[in-house]
């Protein structure tokens, strides 16, 4: 698994600003220009552990998004096509950076080292690596290099 940090992503910043203002977190943006629009994709979490995002903080969300996206990308908001949704309960971590995001939440990791899931709740992450807390105890530092894969754990 690669590490790239969030403010990396184009407008991933300046959008992250607005949808902290609304109580969520941007977890995702992708900005994919289209011949005559532009199709932007934000994922939403909640700031508070254990609230799940629902259709009104999406909404919130987009609202508030809009006027920003017609900003940066200069176009009008008849050319930017958005979609606002929450990371989902069986969300498969796609950037490492992500882990930040989700510190107190029960995920599971594939250790290439081991060849097996590794489940437990992310305690801190860096540029480096994870550390999470382990169901039987004590906790477990893994390398990005080392994971093929992560992904929540449904409660």
């Amino acid at each position: 698994m690669e590490y790239h940090s969030l403010s990396e992503i184009p407008f991933f910043t300046e959008c992250s600003k607005v949808v902290d203002e609304t109580g969520s977190v941007l977890v995702e943006l992708q900005v994919v220009p289209q011949k005559e629009s532009v199709k932007v994709t934000a994922v939403i979490s909640s700031k508070e552990e254990g609230h799940d995002i629902g259709v009104n903080d999406c909404a919130k969300a987009h609202r508030a998004l809009i006027p920003r996206m017609v900003q940066l990308l200069h176009r009008s908001d008849d050319e930017i096509f958005m979609e606002v949704c929450s990371p989902g309960t069986e969300r498969n971590i796609k950037n490492a950076a992500e882990f930040s995001l989700f510190t107190n939440r029960q995920i599971r990791v594939w250790d290439k080292n081991v060849s097996d899931w590794v489940p437990g709740k992310i305690l801190s992450s860096d540029e480096n690596q994870v550390t999470l807390e382990c169901e039987e105890g004590g906790t477990k530092s893994v390398a990005y290099q080392d994971i093929a894969k992560a992904k929540f754990i449904s409660l």
